[in-house]
């Protein structure tokens, strides 16, 4: 079996660690000349994606190796951002074939096919490296999206950035855009057990609902709140983000397998119990009349 020649051997491991990408520029640093680069590109062995950036063998690029391209192509301190970084980061689905990346430096070229450049002040805690692509970090990405992002498209990449785990949003309320700001004045933190539980039954003894028993083991689950003489069991959500998709679907395993043993069972967020305490009253009222 053939060897294959060393050169050659540079080149794949650089395109191995760079989802089948490599510029110019490291090639020569890598040892091979002008003529190595320039008559691989003639017997198409290296194709051009972008000027000095090439896909090494075929253009049939995952969406990594075409985020890589257009950031190795912007140059030094190139990072992916915007709707792109958010597409990599899981926190929304991109329809465009648009690669957004942001420089830091107001030299080299506006446009380039395929990229949309965006000049911006970039700190060390703003970026990062995320599949081993260059990229603004999940609040950074958060809020330079948050200047075109409104309403619920925007609080839709919060939900999912708080179904992840990816910030803090301490962190994000510090952040400038106003639109951010109103995005994440509907959100609270985290409350504790006992919190949440003192607020429901101030709500129950505020409308004159009679207390709850308070976690409590019904059908070998605990539950949060139980009126054993109406088979009536209400859950709280102690947190006003949303839940994360594993936790919805053992929500619902939990309430199918009590409405079978013959319970009725209600959901409020904190949302609800601090901001519609009026509606919830009506709501548990209501199923006790039944």
């Amino acid at each position: 079996m053939r060897r294959k020649p060393a050169k050659d051997l540079v080149i794949a491991t650089l395109a191995d660690q760079q989802h089948g990408v490599v510029t110019r520029t490291q090639l020569m640093e890598a040892g091979l000349s002008v003529g190595d680069v320039d008559r691989r590109i003639g017997a198409r062995r290296l194709r051009c994606l972008h000027r000095g950036v090439y896909a090494v063998g075929h253009r049939a690029l995952t969406a990594d190796g075409r985020w890589i391209a257009a950031v190795l192509s912007a140059g030094p301190g190139a990072v992916l951002s915007d709707a792109s970084a958010a597409t990599a980061w899981d926190l929304q689905r991109s329809a465009s074939g648009l690669v957004h990346v942001t420089v830091a430096t107001r030299a080299g070229r506006d446009r380039r096919p395929g990229i949309r450049i965006h000049r911006r002040v970039l700190t060390a805690h703003d970026v990062t490296i995320h599949r081993n692509i260059p990229i603004t970090t999940p609040a950074r990405t958060i809020v330079d999206l948050a200047r075109t992002l409104r309403g619920r498209a925007l609080e839709a990449v919060l939900d999912r950035a708080d179904q992840r785990g990816l910030v803090d949003f301490d962190e994000l309320r510090a952040a400038r855009p106003v639109s951010l700001k109103a995005a994440l004045a509907k959100y609270q933190g985290a409350v504790t057990r006992s919190e949440l539980e003192d607020r429901f039954l101030q709500l129950c003894d505020d409308a004159g609902i009679p207390r709850p028993e308070t976690n409590v083991c019904i059908e070998g689950l605990e539950v949060d709140f139980v009126w054993r003489d109406r088979r009536l069991i209400v859950e709280v959500d102690g947190y006003a983000f949303h839940r994360t998709p594993g936790a919805f679907e053992r929500d619902h395993e939990r309430d199918a397998i009590l409405a079978l043993a013959g319970w009725s069972v209600r959901r409020f967020t904190w949302r609800q119990i601090t901001q519609r305490p009026a509606q919830v009253a009506a709501v548990v009222t209501g199923e006790r009349a039944r």
